[in-house]
């Protein structure tokens, strides 16, 4: 039977990805080694560093004055390296979810870190409007998707101090407008590659402000001088990342992809709201997460979200369960998940919904 893999994170990856790296790990460019044993210091390798950094300047149109890094401990060691390298006194969090919350707890410990606005109140189920960013932060962190909730900022917002974004969920989603960010990061493990490691993208003028000694590791600047050679990196997970990274090229970039995206989003909203043993957890359109899609059981169908889960998973349908702190269902479409598995997930709603 096959599997259809909608987990939040590590998450499915193109076939082109397997393939390749399957033939990396046998011999890797060419050299007659693994990728798994080459040095990180060999030319195989630094051309392929060289290679995906490339490749995310180009489909991201970075422009210039910007760098590329990649980085290993994921996202939440951004947390705390963001306002380290930024936070001279003041910070400013729009506060949306979970990695949000973690992310803003870091920087209490570096200064006055400020909510701009919160969704705690109503548990993370919309994206705040017509909040006021401090103008005397050094800069104003999002978090542009939020894989718990099933919230995203499809928009960049328009503020008028640096903007920072963990993007970990939804980059090479769509578009962005790099040039109204200081800092982007984001963990590979949603739409570039296996876990281990992270890319950055940092805009050069807005470090060396702060005031404190930072750690040598934890200086963007070393990893930029060293071009993310300063220690050993992650070299798998780099070379799957450059992968997909071709494969996206391969298939039109993230215009196209966002178009797809949107489709398989529209798709599944779409039987959510039709059905009637269903209730989506986000209810504006307008704040709902075109990656996670998240959704209940109607309260008088409750005691039929085990036996769904149980259908569900003789489909095929892989890793739809809900965070803990939502409950119900996720289905994460990520840029690799076909259109094919979204439509096999609504053909078992309807199926399960004419059975019961």
């Amino acid at each position: 039977m096959k599997k259809h893999n909608f987990f939040a994170g590590p998450s499915i990856l193109p076939q082109f990805t397997l393939d390749n790296t399957i033939e990396g790990i046998k011999n890797f460019a060419g050299s007659g080694l693994s990728v798994l044993e080459i040095s990180h210091r060999s030319k195989e390798f630094i051309a392929c560093m060289n290679d995906t950094i490339a490749l995310c300047k180009e489909l991201l149109e970075i422009p210039s004055g910007y760098q590329v890094i990649f980085l290993g401990g994921g996202a939440s060691l951004q947390f705390a390296m963001v306002p380290m390298n930024m936070m001279n006194k003041k910070s400013a969090y729009l506060v949306t979810g979970e990695w949000a919350s973690k992310a803003f707890k870091e920087a209490k410990i570096y200064g006055d870190a400020v909510e701009a606005a919160s969704s705690k109140d109503k548990n993370f189920n919309y994206i705040p409007k017509n909040y006021t960013v401090p103008a005397d932060a050094d800069y104003f962190h999002i978090t542009t998707n939020n894989t718990i909730f099933g919230t995203e900022l499809k928009k960049d917002p328009d503020v008028s101090i640096p903007m920072v974004a963990d993007m970990s969920s939804d980059i090479f989603s769509r578009p962005v407008d790099v040039s109204k960010y200081s800092i982007i990061y984001a963990g590979a493990q949603k739409n570039m590659g296996p876990a281990g490691v992270t890319m950055v993208i940092i805009k050069e003028d807005a470090l060396g402000k702060v005031t404190r000694s930072i750690p040598t590791m934890l200086d963007y600047r070393t990893h930029i001088k060293a071009e993310s050679m300063f220690n050993t990196p992650p070299v798998f997970a780099v070379f799957a990342a450059q992968q997909t990274l071709l494969w996206l090229k391969g298939l039109g970039g993230v215009k196209v992809m966002q178009k797809k995206n949107n489709e398989k989003a529209q798709l599944l909203y779409d039987e959510i709201d039709r059905n009637k043993l269903f209730v989506p957890t986000i209810k504006d359109p307008e704040d709902r997460s075109v990656m996670n899609i998240c959704f209940v059981m109607a309260d008088e169908y409750k005691e039929l979200e085990q036996p769904f889960a149980d259908f569900a998973k003789s489909k095929g349908m892989v890793g739809i369960a809900g965070h803990r702190s939502v409950g119900g269902f996720r289905a994460s479409t990520y840029n690799a998940l076909p259109k094919e598995s979204v439509q096999a997930l609504i053909d078992t709603m309807k199926e399960f919904e004419k059975n019961n």
